[in-house]
């Protein structure tokens, strides 16, 4: 368990900023019970790689067996509820009046805890669009409005008339949505204090944000109950899980803030 005098420096940091913001990845997302993608290639799917699964080729080659898999993973998430981490990070955003969430996770755990700022770099999961971007880039689809054989694979989209619905995510190759980009960039660049939280630093450009917000001034603090590329460049890290550590982070700066008022 991390200990108290890490937690009271971590929130003597947090306590005086005033653009806190932090970055999320899947370790946060699996304290709520969402496996990683790799960890959903199992049972039926185990003999399958990304590059069959996650990519623009794979779902032209076999948009069926895409849509399956997408279907699968949606089925194994939808269980699934806000963690104390999750809801710590939006209570935070409430003390502080604002906290911009840059997330690598595609569940929407954060605005279901509360979060209302945050930006989703890889999408998400429960939302669709045309594979193609008919009508603007992105172009939603509400699957649940269309009536279509659920056995046959994907949908044809309602603008285009093309059996080429798919999951509103980022998959291998593609560049990020440009409007998340962009909005991310911009904390980046405002942001005092970040709280880096269940990444693992290898996946880019999401990696690099955290160290790019460093150049422009920001101080890091990193909640993961193991050590991450980012680890030795962080300014503190708390080893332990973000639904443990960051309730606890909440206690510390509330009573900072009450000890200044």
């Amino acid at each position: 368990m991390v200990s108290q005098s890490k937690i009271d420096q971590a929130a003597r940091l947090l306590h005086p900023a005033k653009h806190p913001s932090a970055l999320t990845g899947a370790g946060v997302s699996k304290e709520s019970g969402i496996p990683t993608f790799r960890d959903a290639l199992d049972g039926l799917w185990a003999r399958f790689n990304p590059q069959e699964l996650a990519t623009p080729f794979a779902f032209l080659q076999n948009p069926k067996l895409v849509w399956d898999f997408y279907e699968y993973r949606r089925q194994l998430m939808r269980p699934a509820k806000p963690n104390p981490g999750h809801r710590a990070l939006a209570e935070l955003e409430r003390i502080f009046g604002g906290l911009p969430i840059i997330t690598q996770n595609i569940d929407a755990l954060h605005e279901d805890a509360g979060s209302a700022q945050v930006i989703a770099l890889h999408g998400k999961i429960a939302v669709n669009k045309c594979f193609y971007n008919c009508q603007g880039d992105p172009t939603p689809v509400d699957v649940s409005k269309i009536a279509y054989d659920q056995n046959d694979g994907p949908p044809p989209c309602p603008h285009c008339g093309r059996k080429m619905v798919r999951p509103a995510v980022v998959w291998f190759g593609e560049m990020l949505p440009p409007a998340a980009l962009a909005a991310a960039r911009a904390v980046l660049h405002t942001t005092d204090v970040m709280l880096v939280i269940g990444t693992s630093g290898i996946v880019q450009p999401a990696a690099s944000m955290p160290l790019l917000a460093q150049d422009s001034g920001a101080a890091l603090i990193e909640v993961n109950p193991y050590e991450s590329e980012l680890t030795d460049r962080v300014d503190l890290w708390l080893d332990g899980p973000s639904g443990e550590v960051l309730p606890r982070l909440v206690a510390a700066v509330k009573k900072l803030r009450g000890n200044a008022g």
